[in-house]
């Protein structure tokens, strides 16, 4: 049998293993493939004949999102099957349970919502108008303090950083825009990092947590640590970079999309549940 690397296969002594794609040859005989419920295995072909999976039938959106890897870096991976019996193991009734009503959801919630009274449009328009950016960044900064997301070093970084009139000028402007400005994400998003940047308080937690507080339905938070290894699990590639950029965001909204779909029968309600998710199966 010929394969090719992307080729979409099934093991056909195996069937529980799943739909797998092909991630390289290591000789004429010997494929790796990766395998949706089972991770990496290495396949000789001389005892096994794989199966294609061509059409629709080859559609996954998992082998769709795997990251460029040697033998044996998939070593973390877990089937989003052990990861959700994982979670579930850990908080009994899933996102609607009590325990993890009030582990990590409740406060959460208490601080999306200070974070539209207090940074809704009409508030911030109102503020800048009037020239008070000093109000909008006390605003701000209680919305930071209203959880523990963000590191205390961080949360000092974003402090010192707006110290001068200047930056709370740029900081309370490009805040609003990042939140309320017309027109696609990606300029808002960047002009935001671009005054964190200026302001040396440039680091993922400060520049997703208000579109996730503000917006949890569509947007989540980005913990380096928690973020990296939850898609190490799953083996699926972010294009993490510590610096901000444009590119790692957006393969995390759509990492968090894939598993808001696949963990749809525990019923999430919006990114902060998928945050917590991330959390749980993220080893530490």
């Amino acid at each position: 049998m010929s394969l090719r690397k992307g080729d979409r296969v099934r093991h056909p002594n195996s069937p529980a293993w799943g739909i797998g794609q092909v991630l390289d040859t290591v000789d004429a005989q010997t494929v790796r493939v990766f395998f949706v419920g089972a991770g990496e295995r290495t396949i000789a072909l001389d005892r096994v004949a794989l199966v294609p999976v061509t059409g629709a039938e080859a559609a996954n959106p998992l082998l769709d999102n795997l990251p460029s890897t040697e033998p044996g870096q998939l070593t973390r991976y877990r089937s989003l099957p052990d990861s959700i019996a994982h979670f579930v193991q850990k908080y009994p009734g899933g996102f609607h349970g009590r325990t993890f009503l009030q582990q990590e959801r409740e406060y959460k919630v208490a601080a999306h919502a200070l974070c539209r009274e207090l940074l809704s449009e009409d508030e911030v328009t109102r503020l800048l108008s009037q020239g008070s950016p000093d109000e909008v960044i006390h605003r701000a900064l209680r919305v930071v303090n209203a959880t523990n997301l963000i590191f205390p070093n961080e949360k000092m970084a974003l402090r010192d950083g707006l110290v001068a009139d200047d930056n709370r000028a740029r900081f309370a402007h490009a805040l609003f825009q990042l939140l309320h400005g017309a027109g696609p994400l990606e300029p808002r998003f960047l002009s935001f990092c671009a005054v964190l940047e200026a302001i040396e308080a440039a680091k993922w937690p400060i520049a997703s947590y208000f579109p996730f507080l503000y917006e949890p339905a569509t947007h989540v938070f980005l913990k380096p640590g928690v973020t990296q290894h939850a898609a190490e699990v799953c083996a699926f590639e972010i294009n993490y970079r510590p610096e901000l950029n444009w590119r790692t965001y957006e393969r995390v909204q759509a990492f968090a999309r894939y598993l808001m779909t696949e963990t749809a029968a525990l019923e999430p309600r919006d990114m902060i549940d998928i945050q917590s998710f991330m959390w749980c199966i993220a080893p530490r």
